[in-house]
């Protein structure tokens, strides 16, 4: 199996943000369907995001958080702010991985 460069693995993964935020359905990606990303929208984006809803927090529940944040470091393209993104597990009542610690 051939090995992604870096600039080529960066590419990659900003198009699998830009497919999570957009919405496009049936896609899944760390145990979750891109669709239900947007539950959590409000509570990451803007100066006075909201506290996550419940299904926000559902979603946070059954994602795979440690592979989630491997997507931090272009969240800031997408109007999404990673330090409230990052929190999102403990205002979820869930433990938040170790990668996801800034």
């Amino acid at each position: 199996m051939a090995r992604f460069s870096g600039a080529l693995w960066q590419w990659v993964m900003v198009v699998l943000v830009i497919a999570l935020l957009e919405g496009a359905s049936g896609v899944s990606i760390c145990d979750i369907d891109s669709a239900q990303l947007n539950y959590c929208r409000p509570a990451v984006s803007g100066k006075s995001s909201t506290p996550p809803s419940k299904k926000c927090c559902g979603v946070v529940r059954q994602a795979n958080l440690p592979c989630l944040c491997n997507y931090k470091a272009v969240l800031p393209s997408f109007g999404i702010d990673p330090a409230q993104a990052m929190a999102l597990p403990k205002k979820c009542g869930v433990e938040t991985p170790p990668e996801c610690v800034a």
